[in-house]
C-alpha cells in the first residue's frame, strides 16, 4: 500500500505505507485511506515534524559492545530527517501558496 500526498503547490509525493503512516501520525492526523492538512494546520505540522526529527537525532548510540551490530544497522538505516524532508518541503511550499495538502492510499 502507498500513501500519495498531493498539493497544488508541489509535485505529488509517494511513500510506502509504514513511512506514510508514521508521517501522518507525527503531524497529529489519523492514518487512513485519505485525509487533509489544511493551510491553517500546516505550520503546526511542520513544527511537529521538525521536533520529531530533532528527537530522533538526539537518540544516543548504543554503548554495549554486544550491540555493535545494532549500531552498524542504525548507521545504515534511513533516518527520519531523510524521510520527512520531502514532506516538509511540500508543506512549506503549500503554506507559501496557502493551499491544502491531501493524501490518499
Amino acid at each position: 500500500m502507498l500513501y500519495k500526498f498531493k498539493s497544488r503547490a508541489a509535485a505529488d509525493l509517494i511513500m510506502l505505507e509504514p513511512q506514510g503512516r508514521q508521517i501522518v501520525t507525527l503531524i497529529g492526523k489519523t492514518p487512513g485511506a485519505n485525509g487533509i492538512v489544511t493551510a491553517a494546520q500546516i505550520p503546526a505540522a511542520i513544527a511537529a515534524l521538525e521536533a520529531a526529527v530533532l528527537a530522533d537525532e538526539a537518540q544516543p548510540p548504543l554503548d554495549d559492545e554486544t550491540e555493535d551490530a545494532a549500531n552498524e544497522e542504525r548507521k545504515d538505516t534511513v533516518r527520519l530527517r531523510q524521510r520527512a524532508a520531502p514532506f516538509i518541503d511540500m508543506l512549506k511550499r503549500s503554506a507559501a501558496e496557502n493551499v491544502d495538502v491531501v493524501w490518499g492510499v
